[in-house]
């Protein structure tokens, strides 16, 4: 399995050197040459694998150069008892809708699910190559601690964690700031994830300087972070079809509700549907940030100024540009490169690009569907959630609860993608149902950990000054 460049470039990697790469060296993103497909028979050979051996199984579809022991072992370390008490759990809620809990991780967020994955993929890539990696990302609250916690203290990793100043809640700068590990830098941006994400590309895109400082990416430009996030869509398949009989399950679809505001989750979900997983819809949920949702509904991509990007209460969302839209808009244009180059130079020249022609194809060829949930929205689907199952769930769960109610069907299970622990976001939780989540005294203790952050200007060369002073060589 070879790996090329929605833009056309560079050389084929394979996942191994695709892992270390990150952006493409023309600025594209990283796809398959070909999607591997899974048949009926194959799928039903996995049901009772549990979820380290399942991710061993599709993963080994992409880390084709990966032995398979090594790959095992690396997903069992992923995906232990230590790191994942409770095995990804689904939880019906009413209504035809089932939520898949992906928060079981150390961080209490969906990102875990991948990330601790490619805290072992990469570690295991470097001890191989005896390189070493500078990790930049930026984050809009869970990326970043996901990350910092599956990376922290490997002695050839350092990671450089962008954030918005101001931008995320209370819970979310504690699980990063108060990180005291050597190799963990965060650095608050005066600005909106969208800024931080520009500096990100930036630094990526200059080959010289990402060649020098060993530059690599976590944020889901990172080919294997979208990859991992695959397996959990073929386990919340299987476990939402336990019940049926051999010949019920076979092409038995379900749909999956989505929050998404990098559409790197989404994109996950495309790419499971597109190797065989019999998906009936993948829905899009956005909050306030509805780039997407336009995009989905009139086939016009057009981004928001960091001015016109507004604070949330689902603030891991708060994005208007992005960055995994171009590995969908490539199979979109038949995985036509310079078509895909083509819509992004009428969005560095107009600030859009159009599909309108393409529109129908997006729920019909491709099952996406979208919609847009509001504060008032996730307030009343807390509400709702709880007084009808007793199940809290976070603001941005809830954005894909509400969403989601919009497309549910007859007879086809609606699977909303859980992203964190509601205590992450006790103020809206308070909010919505007037009532403070206890925490448990690690987490307690978690909040009141003195914090370690440098703040900078949204400027490109204070950043790359931090670089150069404190990067590994």
């Amino acid at each position: 399995m070879q790996y090329i460049s929605t833009r056309g470039g560079g050389q084929p990697k394979t996942y191994s050197e695709a892992l270390l790469e990150g952006l493409a060296v023309d600025g594209g993103l990283l796809v398959p040459e070909q999607l591997p497909t899974v048949d009926a028979t194959t799928l039903e050979s996995w049901r009772a694998l549990d979820y380290a051996q399942l991710a061993t199984e599709v993963l080994g579809l992409f880390a084709t150069d990966i032995p398979r022991e090594d790959l095992a072992a690396l997903c069992a370390a992923a995906y232990s008892p230590a790191v994942f008490s409770t095995p990804v759990p689904l939880t019906p809620i009413g209504d035809g809708i089932t939520l898949v809990g992906l928060s079981e991780g150390p961080t209490l967020a969906f990102k875990d699910m991948a990330m601790q994955f490619l805290g072992q993929a990469l570690e295991y890539a470097l001890e191989r190559t005896g390189g070493v990696l500078n990790i930049v990302g930026a984050t809009s609250g869970d990326t970043g601690s996901a990350a910092e916690h599956a990376l922290r203290g490997k002695d050839r990793i350092s990671v450089f964690m962008l954030s918005p100043q101001g931008r995320m809640s209370p819970f979310q700068r504690a699980q990063m700031y108060s990180l005291q590990d050597a190799n963990v830098h965060n650095i608050a941006v005066d600005g909106v994830f969208d800024d931080c994400q520009n500096l990100v590309k930036d630094l990526a895109g200059d080959l010289d300087f990402k060649n020098t400082q060993h530059l690599g990416a976590v944020n889901s430009i990172n080919l294997a972070r979208i990859t991992a996030q695959v397996v959990y869509y073929f386990w919340a398949w299987l476990r939402a079809t336990d019940d049926l009989g051999a010949a019920e399950r076979e092409g038995f679809e379900v749909s999956f509700a989505v929050p998404s505001g990098n559409f790197g989750n989404i994109l996950s979900g495309f790419f499971a549907r597109g190797m065989g997983l019999p998906i009936r819809r993948l829905v899009l949920a956005a909050n306030e940030n509805n780039v997407l949702d336009d995009f989905f509904r009139t086939g016009v991509y057009r981004p928001r100024s960091a001015a016109q990007t507004l604070a949330t209460s689902s603030p891991s969302m708060d994005i208007s540009k992005a960055s995994n839209l171009e590995r969908f808009i490539y199979d979109l244009v038949g995985r036509d490169p310079q078509r895909v180059v083509g819509a992004w130079d009428d969005l560095s020249r107009t600030g859009a690009f159009d599909f309108t022609a393409d529109l129908p194809r997006f729920a019909e060829e491709f099952g996406i569907v979208s919609g847009t949930s509001t504060h008032a929205d996730r307030l009343a689907t807390i509400r709702a959630v709880h007084e009808a199952s007793g199940t809290i769930i976070d603001p941005h769960t809830a954005d894909g609860v509400k969403v989601a109610r919009s497309f549910v069907e007859d007879g086809v299970p609606m699977l909303v993608l859980e992203t964190a622990k509601p205590e992450k976001f006790g103020e809206t939780i308070t909010e919505a149902l007037g009532i403070e989540l206890p925490l448990s005294d690690e987490l307690q203790t978690l909040l009141a950990a003195p914090q370690r952050v440098t703040e900078i200007p949204n400027d490109e060369a204070t950043l790359r000054t931090i670089i150069e002073t404190s990067a590994l060589h």
